[in-house]
């Protein structure tokens, strides 16, 4: 198993380090030839236009793209917004789920928080019943999903703040800011 990180832009070396604490093989992506041999891909928080001005720059907008139709990929946040199809703006998105997503939904930097989530599918795959400790810092809302995409958490007022779509995942929070490593594992299960 080896999991690539898209590395332009954002917290990419903190998902490396939570892959390595799974024992997993990482690999940061820069270029197209780099999506080779990779079993998944995240696409981390950071950016979401910035994101995408350089994996347009790079060459990378339909290699991510056919990635995407036969391997897994997980968003987080700004990685969640550039999977989406629709964000209400013109912006690169790479369109391969079918969410339409709000950047910013929760306002400026000072208005970030944490809460803790129930998420049946991670229950379902590690056996862990404690809730998911959430870290939202100038977080998306999945405002919508179509038809195919199973709405995996959603916030106490029913925003949704994870989803999945087969083998792609998009999330809100940024999970390898904590020290719960059962989302990770659950995008593994996804790769496999």
């Amino acid at each position: 198993m080896k999991i690539g990180v898209l590395a332009l832009q954002g917290d990419f070396s903190e998902h490396i380090s939570m892959l390595k604490r799974i024992g997993v093989e990482t690999a940061e992506v820069r270029l197209p030839e780099q999506l080779n041999g990779l079993d998944g891909l995240i696409i981390p928080g950071g950016e979401s236009t910035t994101i995408g001005k350089l994996a347009t720059a790079y060459g990378l907008m339909e290699p991510l793209r056919e990635f995407g139709r036969n391997h897994a990929i997980w968003g987080t946040c700004a990685g969640a917004i550039f999977l989406s199809n629709d964000v209400g703006r013109d912006q690169p998105l790479l369109g391969l789920m079918d969410i339409r997503v709000q950047r910013n939904a929760f306002g400026r930097q000072v208005d970030s928080f944490e809460t803790d989530l129930e998420i049946d599918e991670l229950f379902k795959a590690t056996g862990s019943e404690h809730p998911y400790h959430a870290v939202f810092i100038r977080a998306p809302i999945i405002e919508s999903v179509g038809g195919t995409v199973k709405v995996l958490s959603a916030l106490e007022d029913g925003r949704i703040v994870a989803a999945q779509e087969g083998h792609l995942l998009a999330t809100s929070f940024h999970p390898e800011l904590t020290s719960d490593t059962r989302f990770h594992e659950y995008f593994i299960s996804l790769a496999s």
